[in-house]
């Protein structure tokens, strides 16, 4: 039989809320260090003479080869090892491999540059939310994690606005050659300010304090032996028997991350296209719905989630997740349609809001029916799922159909539309095809623990 001793004492709010702002801070200079490339993208091909399509795959593939793969391991040893340390580790690696990002002098070598940057942040989300599962009883952990996951929309904000002003500096600059290195380009010393930096908040990850495991499943054995030590096979088990729940979410977070990181890589480069306007107003427009919407709809669907939880219905977070699918797919098939970039700005901003939303949602969701010995892998695996559809297909998708079926780099808006359309109503599915299964797991755990034949 298997039994989770769910009722155990948690942290001070006041120790416990410190480590998710110091988490959230971590979380924002992850998201700052992988979207400075969606700004320079017309440079990078210029300087390194590049198509749209390696330029997905920096932006994309480059990023989530390790990203992911490297997600797996890690998330098992943030199941068995000191949480803080691994995240510090991590964005040392990171920081270092974005202004290495500065230094690269062909194709090979930024490219490499993009695949360190995956292996450190590869550390940061499934141990992350593992310790403020630890931090945070049940009915509380959706506000924590909006708070947390807002970090995705405020880090791509700050990108975009700090990235953007920094871009027109260093373009007006003088050229900057550095020792044993020589001349780079301007847009270099984007990744070279932003990067170096960042090696800060590894430092301030050493005040965190790495909270006690709660929420463990007991095995027991048919000689009568406990254990709470979960193998990779019995990981296996566990999440196979619960593949509807698992699977339908896991899908549907997908597809928001596949629109999601198609907007991220292309919409600047839409607006520029499109609009013809400059980097400086591009970055600013975005970068203020970011800041906006992002902040708003992480924190306000989590605290919602939370809310309805207690009062009405277990489902809550993933009911909400599903409807805000809805809305937030016809919001992206619209924005690159609209006629000017402040109208398109303007639908944005509900996109960003539902989007924010989804990623405070999702992780609730799943933690809500992980027992805590596997909770670092199964976000691992959720991370691994949706990074491979979004990095991968995301930029790639958007470009492919600009090359090859538009065949004209000025239509790149009706490739954005037609993606986000398309895969949007493939989330919209998932997404409630998910919530009679999640009922069933959801309930046996508000009982206290698990049960199943071993």
């Amino acid at each position: 039989m298997e039994k989770n001793k769910n009722f155990e004492q948690y942290p001070s709010n006041r120790r416990a809320w410190y480590a998710v702002v110091v988490l959230t801070i971590a979380y924002i200079v992850s998201f700052l260090d992988r979207q400075l490339l969606a700004l320079v993208v017309e440079d990078v091909k210029a300087d390194l003479v590049l198509t749209d399509t390696q330029v997905s795959l920096l932006l994309g593939f480059a990023f989530a080869l390790f990203y992911t793969t490297m997600g797996i391991p890690i998330g098992r040893l943030a199941d068995k090892k000191s949480r803080k340390t691994i995240i510090g580790i991590g964005i040392t690696c990171w920081c270092i491999m974005t202004a290495a990002c500065g230094l690269a002098k062909n194709y090979t070598q930024i490219f490499l540059a993009r695949v360190g940057v995956g292996v450190g942040e590869a550390t940061l989300s499934p141990s992350a939310l593992s310790m403020i599962s630890d931090y945070f009883p049940v009915e509380k952990r959706g506000g924590a994690m909006g708070f947390f996951n807002m970090g995705v929309s405020v880090g791509s904000g700050i990108a975009l606005i700090v990235g953007g002003l920094i871009v027109d500096y260093v373009k007006d600059s003088p050229t900057l050659v550095l020792p044993f290195i020589g001349e780079i380009f301007a847009w270099q010393a984007l990744f070279l300010y932003v990067g170096i930096p960042g090696l800060l908040v590894a430092a301030l990850m050493t005040t965190v304090k790495e909270p006690s495991r709660k929420g463990k499943m007991q095995i027991t054995s048919e000689d009568g032996k406990s254990t709470d030590e979960i193998s990779i096979p019995q990981t296996i088990k566990f999440l196979w028997k619960r593949n509807r729940a698992y699977g339908w979410l896991f899908l549907s977070m997908a597809c928001s991350v596949l629109i999601g990181y198609a907007f991220l890589s292309w919409l600047p480069t839409m607006y520029i296209r499109t609009y013809q306007i400059s980097i400086g107003t591009v970055a600013l427009w975005q970068g203020v719905a970011f800041l906006v919407g992002g902040p708003f709809g992480a924190t306000a669907s989590g605290w919602l989630g939370d809310i309805l939880f207690k009062k009405w219905d277990k489902t809550a977070h993933l009911k909400l997740f599903a409807y805000s699918m809805i809305v937030m797919t016809l919001a992206a098939a619209l924005v690159p349609l609209m006629p000017s970039y402040k109208l398109a700005t303007l639908m944005f901003i509900p996109q960003i809001i539902m989007a924010a939303g989804q990623t405070a949602l999702a992780p609730v969701a799943i933690i809500n029916i992980t027992p805590n010995q596997i909770r670092g892998q199964v976000i691992a695996i959720y991370f691994f799922v949706i990074s491979m559809a979004g990095y991968t297909l995301g930029p790639t998708s958007v470009a492919l159909l600009t090359d090859y079926v538009f065949q004209d780099e000025s239509l790149i808006r009706y490739s954005i539309s037609i993606v986000a359309l398309i895969v949007g109503m493939v989330g919209v599915f998932a997404g409630f095809k998910c919530i009679p299964h999640y009922r069933k797991y959801i309930a046996k755990v508000q009982t206290g623990n698990f049960t199943e034949s071993t």
